[in-house]
């Protein structure tokens, strides 16, 4: 019975959306106006065997956890681990590689599955790549943002939907952007990817590390910029931790706020304690709300029903939030893929 639950939830999520498309807008909404699922640590072998799997969950986010590993001069992917690779990334760079491979792989390789399932799958909705930086950059070892950036560009192209195209050669700021609301229409993103960067856990708890990798790709977007260089830049970087109000006003210096249009916080944080979250929506910022599953009254963190899930999308949908996020790969490309109105 629990599947025939899953189906018949999972057909009323996707409903949804199709409830209002009398008008075009509706039809054809902008990424900044709807709102979908993604999965936490998307990397990690007991969530999916092959990272190619997770990116045919359906799921709008995956997350990747990255080490600067800095004697090696290495990208690793791993939960803990910070001179080893854990995840389930193989050594695979063609389509036909997929799914078979060695695993345990670095991000470089991660990236290449990326662009190997891409080739299989041209037309598939966006999806955003959440990578936490866990111990931040190090400039010093030549593994900085622009390094970073590199990596990505030679790994994945075009694909890539950077900062600049959502400037459009219109826009000063990421922030003038968003506001003017020039994000594209999902249909048109269709077959991108975006990357949004975080600070670690490690970096965070580091008592000598007080640059972290939100302020210094904040930065780098301003100098890019400056420099009119902004079509390198690969990232959006994130605002970490739910707040009220606009969280960057008292973190940032004034030259590098209206560089972040990302933010990133706890569901349950946001919804419980009543924050203004229409915030994000009027600004069409991208709301990233994480542990979806917490927000009361919790549901699984893992094996949701589909009603449960579908319950939970609409509930932080109207909470404004772009993607909400948990542990759930459990749950079919019908689940993870459903998408709703936002606001």
């Amino acid at each position: 019975m629990r599947g025939v639950r899953r189906v018949v939830a999972s057909v009323g999520a996707a409903a949804v959306l199709a409830m209002g498309a009398g008008n075009a807008e509706a039809e054809a909404p902008k990424f900044s106006g709807v709102t979908a699922i993604g999965t936490h640590n998307a990397y990690e072998k007991d969530k999916y065997p092959y990272f190619a799997q997770a990116l045919d969950s359906g799921a709008s986010l995956l997350e990747l956890d990255v080490y600067v590993d800095s004697l090696s001069h290495r990208w690793r992917v791993s939960h803990s681990n910070p001179f080893g690779n854990d995840n389930n990334c193989e050594a695979a760079k063609n389509p036909d590689e997929l799914y078979g491979k060695s695993r345990n792989q670095d991000l470089g390789s991660c990236l290449d599955n990326i662009a190997a399932w891409n080739r299989l799958h041209p037309d598939h909705p966006p999806i955003v790549f959440k990578v936490e930086m866990k111990v931040g950059f190090n400039n010093r070892a030549g593994m900085g943002a622009d390094e970073f950036d590199t990596l990505v560009s030679r790994k994945l192209g075009g694909s890539v939907f950077r900062p600049a195209d959502l400037l459009g050669g219109t826009y000063s700021t990421l922030d003038a952007a968003a506001r003017a609301d020039a994000w594209p229409s999902r249909d048109a993103m269709r077959g991108k990817f975006l990357f949004e960067l975080i600070p670690g856990t490690v970096e965070q708890s580091n008592p000598f590390d007080h640059y972290w990798t939100d302020k210094e790709y904040g930065d780098h977007l301003r100098d890019l910029s400056a420099a009119g260089r902004i079509s390198e830049a690969q990232a959006f970087p994130a605002v970490l931790g739910a707040e009220n109000g606009d969280p960057r006003a008292g973190r940032y210096d004034a030259s590098i706020r209206p560089w972040f249009v990302f933010f990133d916080g706890d569901a349950a944080t946001y919804v419980n304690k009543g924050y203004d979250t229409s915030f994000y929506s009027a600004n069409h910022y991208i709301l990233i709300t994480t542990g979806a599953d917490g927000v009361s009254p919790a549901i699984s963190s893992t094996d949701p029903t589909a009603a449960e899930v579908a319950a939970r999308l609409a509930l932080l949908a109207k909470n404004h939030a772009s993607v909400i996020t948990s542990d759930w790969a459990a749950e079919p490309a019908s689940v993870l893929g459903s998408v709703t109105p936002r606001g």
